[in-house]
């Protein structure tokens, strides 16, 4: 199984008046096609959740939303506080294992994102660096749990030269 994960595309700069609560934040209208683009992209190559989690952050669920919007098998989409800033590890993978072995996508914020990634693929000392709309895919090749991924690769706007 995979288990995706995606740092939010981009979206309007933090502190700008437009949304006193950071919570809802938007994508750029160009952050959004840029990113639609990356998901195309992305799901001509084999990316294709059954599942996603997202934190309730407006640039995330946006994020999530795309997603399931240009991958085949129109997944779900389910807002998990587990994700929001801080996320935590434990309720994510008691989530994951309860989709019962589907492919699954978390999508969430920096710095967690790349927290997230590192446990799932080492002891969390790893470091690993998401660009704004970044999905990295991580296998598992036993039940998922800390440590026992692997990453299969990381893939960024410009990688794919978009």
């Amino acid at each position: 199984m995979f288990i995706y994960i995606a740092r939010h595309a981009w979206a309007g700069e933090r502190g700008d008046p437009r949304w006193p609560d950071d919570l809802l934040r938007e994508l750029t209208l160009e952050g959004a096609e840029r990113y639609m683009r990356v998901v195309q992209d992305l799901a001509k190559r084999g990316f294709r959740p059954a599942r996603i989690a997202t934190s309730p952050y407006t640039r995330c669920r946006q994020t999530a939303d795309l997603i399931a919007k240009y991958v085949a098998g129109q997944p779900t989409i389910e807002e998990l506080s587990a994700l929001e800033p801080g996320s935590d590890l434990g309720e994510l993978m008691r989530w994951t294992v309860a989709q019962g072995g589907d492919d699954v996508c978390w999508v969430g914020h920096s710095p967690d994102v790349e927290r997230l990634a590192a446990e799932l693929i080492s002891d969390g000392g790893t470091n690993i660096r998401f660009a704004k709309g970044a999905v990295a895919a991580i296998q598992f090749h036993e039940e998922a749990a800390p440590g026992g991924g692997e990453l299969y690769w990381l893939a960024t706007a410009k990688l794919l030269g978009l």
